[in-house]
């Protein structure tokens, strides 16, 4: 993929983020936007615990927020998202403290539909899960 210049800035970004009470009540942050990534971050919560006896968050949590940080990541590096298309996810392995972090990368970008990857991972650069979102333009 060839790197492109961001099409918005990191507070522009971060208002257009948080206008969605769901994304403001996971605590979504962004860490770095640069010519071939966003990063965002999310603080652990309780509230994202599904299996109490390991402590892991719930499966559906992290398919969010890397359908969210594919969609951000179009939207920040050229291209237009506004729904989502597709999305797979793959879980690595159980995600058991935070912050988790979400690395978000374009794959294609298209006039009528686009396609971005990403990774979550923990404070220890551990991968979590990855997963890959189509979006319509």
């Amino acid at each position: 993929m060839n790197s492109r210049a961001p099409q918005v800035d990191i507070e522009q970004l971060r208002a257009l983020l948080l206008i969605a009470p769901f994304h403001r009540w996971l605590g979504l942050d962004i860490a770095a936007l640069t010519s071939d990534e966003l990063i965002l971050e999310m603080p652990w919560r309780d509230e994202i615990v599904s299996n109490p006896m390991i402590g892991s968050a719930h499966g559906g949590i992290l398919s969010a927020l890397i359908d969210l940080t594919g969609l951000y990541t179009i939207n920040a590096l050229g291209g237009s998202a506004r729904a989502t298309a597709d999305l797979q996810v793959d879980f690595h392995r159980p995600a058991t403290s935070g912050p988790l972090r979400a690395i978000g990368r374009v794959v294609k970008l298209g006039k009528q539909l686009s396609v971005a990857e990403t990774r979550i991972e923990d404070a220890d650069g551990k991968l979590l899960a990855s997963g890959r979102g189509a979006y319509v333009a």
